[in-house]
This record gives C-alpha cells, structure tokens and sequence, in this order.
C-alpha cells in the first residue's frame, strides 16, 4: 500500500515537474521584438486618421504625418520595411499586447497605461492648451481671454475644462460633449474662442478656413511618447529611447513636422512647434 502511494507520489512529482519545465521552455522560447523585427523584415507601426500625427488622403496607399515619417526612419536604421497597421487610440494598446503592432506614436504615457505597456525615456514630442480665437483678437497670456464679454468653448470633463475654469472665472464658458461640438461653436460664431491642445486645432483650422491658433502664457504643456508593448527583453524599448531623442535634440522632428503641415496645406510658421525650445 505504501509503495503503491510513494508511486503515485513520484509519478506526480514528475508530471508537475514536467509542466513546469515546459512553461518555462516557451518563457525562453518567446521571441522579442527586436528579434521578432528582425526576423519578419517590417516594423509594424499603428497607425488612425488623425493628421498631423498620421494622414492617408482617400484612394491613396501612403500614410504620411509625423508619425509615419519617424516610423519609416526607424524602419530604414533597421533595415526592414515601414509595415503600417491600421488601429484606433482606443485599441492601440490591445494591439501591441496581443502582438498586432511593435510601436504606437504619439502615445501619452500615463500611470494607467504605465501599468499596461512600457515607455521609453525620452518624450517624442510637446504639445500644449491652446486657443483657437478670432483674427482681430489680441491674446498673450491667459488674462487676455479672462474678460466678462470672452465667450470660450471647451469640452467637457477634459484637462482644458479644469484648466480653463481654473483661470477663467470671468469669462462666460460654453461646455460641450466633444471636441468637434466645441470647434462648431467657434465656427458658428456662438463664441470667440475654443480651447484644446494644438495639434488637433490645426486640421480644424483648415477646415473653418480663419482663426488664429495661440498658446497663451503660462504655457500649459504635455509630452507625448511612443508605446511598446510590455517584455522582458527591454533592447527595443531603450533602441527607441535613444532613437527619438536623437532625432528630437537634432531638430529632425520638427522638420518632419513641417514638412507635413506644408503638404496639408498650413504654413509651420503660424501654428505652434512640437519642440517645446521653439515655443
């Protein structure tokens, strides 16, 4: 009996044991993404419809925008093909978790996502609150729009909706439900000003086809990063780091930049940088 149970005992011992080596043979057989890269010939880069970040005209095969270009140069150092994937800001980190995408720009890093994927080290870009307000209009800093005729329009709930009540507290505030509602309004002359982050400001601008585009003082600024997916092997992630924030301190971002925006059809010099030295 007692050998029949120190049997079943070893036979047991073995099997876990066995498990635990094969769990632990695909742990070491997972490939990286640096070898993952390599080894496919393409750099899959998430891509959306949002330009000045990342921009395909109708009918055409070619995404272009910041973000196209800084992935197509990392994709030429690599020596493997630009492979764009289409995805949207809502799925861009399930993409790179389940492994549809090695990188996704123009990614804030917060704490929450932090806890999902990695960042490098170095931001690739700033951007910054600003305003969209009529022409005629003379705006410095934010006590210029803090006057009791300023009619501004912001989205509610966002970082510019506490900013701008924070700061404002004579203007009259129009809250909206999106960003496109709250740049309707500016449109339709229901107020004088819109406020959100700048980039977004820009396409909105050339649609509306007025309008002055100003980052106030005290300049409210982010910096937005490049998403990776989450592993052990970390040569990526800090290849990436090193990556952007060569072509940062070179200035090639924001030439990429500008080369975009005059492709869209919007004069760099009237809209603000992605540097923030260049504000």
């Amino acid at each position: 009996m007692l050998k029949s149970i120190t049997t079943k005992l070893a036979a047991f011992l073995v099997a876990v044991t066995a498990l635990f080596a094969a769990a632990g043979a695909g742990t070491a057989q997972e490939t990286s993404t640096w070898d993952a890269i390599k080894e496919r010939g393409s750099l899959r880069i998430g891509v959306t419809q949002a330009p000045p970040w990342f921009y395909k005209e109708l009918g055409a095969d070619e995404w272009t925008g910041l973000g196209s270009s800084v992935g197509k140069a990392m994709a030429a150092e690599l020596g493997v093909e630009f492979e764009p994937v289409e995805v949207t800001w809502g799925t861009a980190i399930a993409a790179l978790q389940a492994n549809k995408i090695d990188i996704m720009f123009v990614l804030d890093a917060t704490p929450t996502r932090a806890l999902a994927i990695d960042f490098p080290a170095q931001p690739l870009l700033y951007y910054a609150l600003a305003v969209l307000a009529d022409d005629d209009m003379k705006i410095e800093t934010w006590a210029d729009l803090n006057t009791d005729d300023m009619k501004l329009a912001v989205t509610q709930g966002t970082t510019m909706d506490t900013y701008v009540t924070k700061y404002l507290d004579k203007a009259e505030i129009l809250r909206f439900p999106s960003n496109g509602e709250s740049v309707a309004a500016f449109q339709s002359g229901r107020v004088k000003a819109v406020s959100l982050f700048h980039p977004p400001l820009i396409a909105m601008r050339k649609q509306i086809g007025r309008g002055q585009i100003v980052l106030p003082s005290p300049v409210r600024q982010s910096a937005s990063s490049a998403g990776v997916r989450r592993e052990a092997d970390k040569t990526f992630r800090d290849w990436v780091s090193t990556a952007i924030a060569y072509y940062y301190s070179t200035g090639q971002t924001q030439v990429w930049y500008e080369d975009f925006l005059t492709e869209f059809g919007v004069d760099p010099s009237s809209v603000p940088a992605v540097r923030r030295e260049e504000w």
